[in-house]
């Protein structure tokens, strides 16, 4: 007889794009004893058996209609509230009502015993906002025994579901220092492992006391609990019967009765012309939100100038390797030569964050992923030179500034801007000047400090040189490390005789 039984109890998750409040669920239970499932089970094998010639007994039709008699069947919708006898008895006295919800609970009910149309006796319901809602949290149902105490986390959540009883103002904190704990402790965790999602609960209840004496708070059982939240996400616990067998429901006490439980999904369907007018809906809202999406962006590209080539570069600088010390950060900034512009108030340099190096292979790395970007033009006021042009250059040096402050210079470098759109990974060797005795090296090691470049353009010929050779006579340097690069580019222009006596437009430039 207990093969009957549904013994997944656990809770179901759905998602609806339908407003929950027309969600209806029909609950029944039925009062079980050992007598009258006995008279069952022998009443179905005399049924089977009506074939063979034999006679059925009154008596087990008599006790079956007993066992089946003290059953009730209810369909409660989403926060819909239906009376427990408790509440009827409590809220018949005016003076125990404290909040406008129960006074207006007063005059329902009121209304009900002089209309004497009550539609439950035993199945009922507590709402999201009743005063019982914190109460019914550690209620006794058929998945949680009595006896069992609410977890930490568990009554952190109570509070957070049901703030709406208390409103106070809080005051909003943004600590100004250490916004992320590397190092949490268990206590820490606890406190802030809380999930903050608005959720709104319901719970459909059971008075499975004797006849003639309900109304007793020990006697009532959570039967089914619902959540719903703003996203369209409902949880249902247990889950609807789907053609299984009846949830058990065994009370506590001395006699320890036994209840079947069924649960129903007992939400009208969408008719044919609602669906239909619902998804017309929808796809009129997509298409507006794609029109205005599509106003904003436009139709065309953004056209340069008839003369002018428009260079976006869109990078990355992905890692550094072969420094003498930890701690690396990189400073740069892009050189723009003559007859090259940029937007105004468009920043051409930037640094990156402090980088630990981590052991890869045999050296140690540090992998920045820092990207950046620049939008240059170009634009040849004389036409009739004939000279080639040429392209930025982006200078960067490579640094290190450890736990005491110490400053170092670690390399300079440069990268020229490849003449072909496309992508591009390119590797940039550095080199770090370099003065002669042991003084400047101790010097370097225990305070920081290095000789450095005045004006870092002069890691190769800057494109302010006006003179014919660049002397580096005496000026002694030290091979360091490399740093890798990462850059897309982006050649726009339109098609004029200027633009075509310098560039190869089949392959460099993007035509329109």
């Amino acid at each position: 007889m207990a093969d009957g039984w549904c013994t997944d109890t656990g809770e179901s998750v759905y998602r609806s794009r339908d407003a929950v409040k027309n969600l209806r669920i029909r609950v029944r239970i039925q009062r079980v004893t050992s007598t009258a499932a006995l008279s069952q089970h022998l009443h179905q094998q005399v049924l089977s058996q009506q074939d063979r010639g034999v006679i059925e007994l009154d008596t087990f039709s008599s006790q079956t209609q007993a066992a089946t008699s003290d059953a009730e069947e209810l369909v409660v919708g989403w926060q819909e509230k239906f009376f427990s006898q408790y509440e009827v008895d409590l809220y018949q006295t005016e003076s125990n009502c404290q909040t406008p919800l129960e006074r207006q609970y007063h005059t329902e009910i009121m209304a009900m015993e002089r209309s004497k149309r009550r539609q439950n006796q035993r199945i009922f319901t507590y709402t999201d906002f009743d005063r019982f809602s914190k109460w019914e949290e550690q209620a006794q149902s058929l998945l949680i025994p009595a006896q069992s105490t609410p977890t930490f986390l568990a009554e952190r959540m109570a509070n957070v579901r049901h703030r709406r009883q208390e409103r106070r103002p809080v005051e909003s904190v943004v600590p100004k220092s250490r916004l992320i704990t590397w190092e949490p402790s268990e206590e820490f965790i606890k406190n802030s492992h809380i999930i903050n999602t608005p959720v709104q609960t319901m719970h459909i209840m059971g008075d499975l006391g004797p006849s003639g004496k309900l109304g007793l708070k020990e006697n009532e059982y959570i039967l089914c609990t619902i959540k719903a939240d703003g996203n369209g996400v409902i949880t249902i616990k247990p889950d609807f019967n789907n053609n299984r067998g009846a949830y058990r429901l065994e009370t506590q006490g001395e006699k320890r009765e036994v209840w079947r439980l069924y649960l129903e999904n007992a939400s009208s369907d969408i008719h044919a012309e609602e669906k239909e007018r619902e998804q017309r809906m929808y796809r009129d809202l997509y298409t507006r939100h794609k029109d205005y999406l599509n106003s904003l962006v436009g139709q065309d590209f953004e056209m340069p100038p008839p003369g002018i080539l428009r260079l976006i570069v869109n990078g990355e600088i992905v890692s550094a390797q072969g420094y003498e010390y930890d701690n690396l950060y990189v400073h740069f900034f892009l050189d723009l030569p003559n007859n090259w512009s940029s937007v105004p108030f468009h920043g051409l340099s930037g640094v990156t964050q402090t980088c630990r190096t981590s052991s890869v292979g045999k050296e140690d790395v540090a992998f920045f992923s820092y990207p950046f970007s620049f939008e240059t033009f170009f634009h040849k006021e004389d036409e009739s030179d004939g000279s080639l042009p040429q392209w930025p250059v982006l200078y960067f040096k490579v640094l290190s500034l450890d736990f005491w402050q110490r400053y170092r210079t670690e390399g300079y470098g440069f990268l020229v801007i490849p003449s072909t759109p496309g992508y591009h990974r390119m590797t940039c060797r550095t080199w770090r000047p370099l003065q002669s005795g042991t003084v400047a090296e101790l010097r370097r090691f225990f305070i920081g400090g290095a000789p450095e470049l005045e004006d870092i353009s002069y890691v190769r010929v800057p494109g302010t040189f006006k003179g014919k050779r660049l002397s580096r006579f005496g000026f002694r340097t030290q091979t360091t490390g490399s740093v890798t690069f990462t850059l897309n580019c982006i050649q726009h222009a339109r098609l004029s005789n200027t633009i075509s006596a310098f560039f190869d437009c089949s392959s460099n430039i993007l035509p329109l």
